[in-house]
């Protein structure tokens, strides 16, 4: 049983993080480097803490690129 329960939670990261890099690809940022990648991200993380409306900004512009409302 414990097996089960630790094969599906592999699966289901392992789709988290497949998915993940999907978002990679659909920005435009597949061949950059795994650095630059990262301060992106942590960038990202420090402007939109604390700042609900480059939060706001940032979630629009993603939701339009993806096609459908924020979520």
């Amino acid at each position: 049983m414990a097996k089960v329960m630790t094969s599906d939670a592999r699966k289901k990261d392992a789709r988290e993080k497949i998915e993940l890099g999907g978002l990679i690809v659909k920005a435009g940022l597949r061949y950059e480097k795994r650095a630059l990648l990262l301060g992106l991200l942590i960038d990202a993380t420090a402007r939109i803490r604390g700042d609900e409306k480059e939060r706001g900004r940032l979630l629009a512009i993603g939701a339009e690129a993806l096609g459908h409302d924020p979520e």
